[in-house]
């Protein structure tokens, strides 16, 4: 007997081979579809970034104008530098930069020129170094916000002068100041540095950054932990019963709550109910933690049901109690996932403003101040697509990682 080898039939390996190239194109089209996707999202993203740059960049420099300052004792008493007469002292020195004004009226158009807060910064020039007094003070102060606007291009010279915020006089006036090399354009410091103020030509973030910066503390401080221990008591030490149930149902119920919810519970229990000090740091963060714990506990315990119960078992199995399980076996594993889940969390308090407001942290900022306890108001500040005019530009701000919204406060 000879052994003949089988060979599938014609028809059979026609269809295999049909079905092979119709999985392989299918393979094919998600590929292409899943490139297709990703460079999608990058080209908008690139879009949104280069839309961003070219409608905020000049925001981020600020024009400056080098101003002699003449310090006579006249205007000035050494005795007392910081009563003295510093409006005089920056209209004698636009006079002297422009000594072709002569009218009263025009000299105190010049004077215009700077900001409305040069002679607080020539007080404070004064008061740290008294030997100026008899002397010249030079400083480069930020000039007024339509000469910045003029400055960068985005007040333009071509348009009526009826339409303009400048006259024909104060454009010939800058441009005089221009052709003295008087006129700078360094980076704006204060952008980051200053806090708010009715001049946009010297307002800033610095309020902002710093109230978020606290805000968002004590709600780490709060929910992190807190949120933690809940999730590892319920999945792992309490017991199955209709109670723990309960609390299972309500804790998922208070992750879909809105959050203005959470504004009106700490105003009834945090302000009226404890007294805590309305628009204190202390108590946004409190709000904040309240909103975001149903998620921390939600995301820990998934994290911590991924485990594989063999890292339980062989704990017990060496004689570890259910704690030292697990403090040293369960959480190291699940850390990754709870630390997702925190980021989440804290990312959705730091964008909400609703729960904010109802608990009055709603102000406008002149001078932060470093402290939780205190009760400055928190400053809502949202960054969307629209633009906020400063420092003469359209300033189109996206904080992507921290979606759309700082906190500030001050005294």
């Amino acid at each position: 007997m000879t052994d003949s080898t089988m060979t599938p039939p014609r028809k059979a390996t026609k269809i295999g081979d049909a079905l092979r190239r119709r999985r392989n194109a299918a393979d094919l089209r998600l590929r292409i579809y899943g490139i297709a996707a990703i460079t999608a999202a990058i080209g908008l993203l690139v879009i949104l970034l280069t839309t961003l740059f070219l409608g905020g960049y000049q925001a981020f420099v600020q024009t400056h104008i080098r101003v002699d300052f003449p310090i006579s004792a006249d205007n000035v008493d050494p005795g007392d530098p910081a009563d003295g007469n510093y409006r005089a002292v920056v209209r004698q020195a636009m006079s002297a930069l422009l000594p072709d004004v002569s009218t009263p009226a025009e000299t105190r158009a010049i004077a215009k020129i700077l900001t409305n807060n040069t002679q607080f910064f020539v007080r404070d020039a004064v008061v740290r170094d008294l030997s100026v007094i008899g002397g010249t003070l030079t400083l480069e102060v930020p000039a007024a916000d339509i000469y910045d606007q003029l400055n960068k291009g985005t007040i333009s010279r071509e348009t009526l002068e009826e339409n303009r915020r400048v006259s024909d006089q104060e454009i010939a006036w800058f441009d005089e100041l221009q052709a003295k090399g008087a006129v700078s354009t360094p980076f704006n410091w204060g952008l980051i540095f200053n806090a708010d103020s009715r001049f946009p030509e010297i307002a800033g973030l610095s309020g902002a950054i710093v109230g978020s910066f606290y805000a968002i503390l004590v709600c780490f401080l709060v929910a992190f932990p807190t949120g933690i221990a809940a999730a590892v008591y319920l999945e792992e030490f309490a017991p199955k019963n209709r109670w723990t149930d309960i609390v299972e149902v309500n804790i998922n119920n208070l992750a879909a709550v809105p959050s203005i919810v959470f504004g009106l519970l700490g105003l009834a229990v945090f302000i009226q109910t404890f007294g805590l000090p309305r628009s204190a740091p202390l108590v946004g963060g409190l709000v904040l933690a309240l909103m975001s714990l149903p998620t921390i506990i939600i995301v820990t315990r998934n994290a911590l049901k991924a485990v594989p119960p063999s890292i339980r078992e062989a704990g017990y199995g060496m004689g570890a109690s259910p704690q030292q399980v697990v403090m040293h076996h369960v959480l190291p594993q699940a850390l990754p996932g709870i630390m997702t889940g925190t980021i989440l969390a804290l990312a959705q308090a730091l964008g909400e403003t609703a729960p904010l407001l109802l608990i009055g942290m709603n102000a406008f900022i002149t001078s932060p101040r470093l402290a939780l306890w205190m009760p400055p108001p928190l400053c809502q500040l949202r960054f969307i697509f629209g633009p906020i005019v400063r420092n003469g530009a359209s300033l189109r701000v996206h904080l992507l990682a921290f979606s759309s919204c700082l906190h500030s406060f001050s005294s």
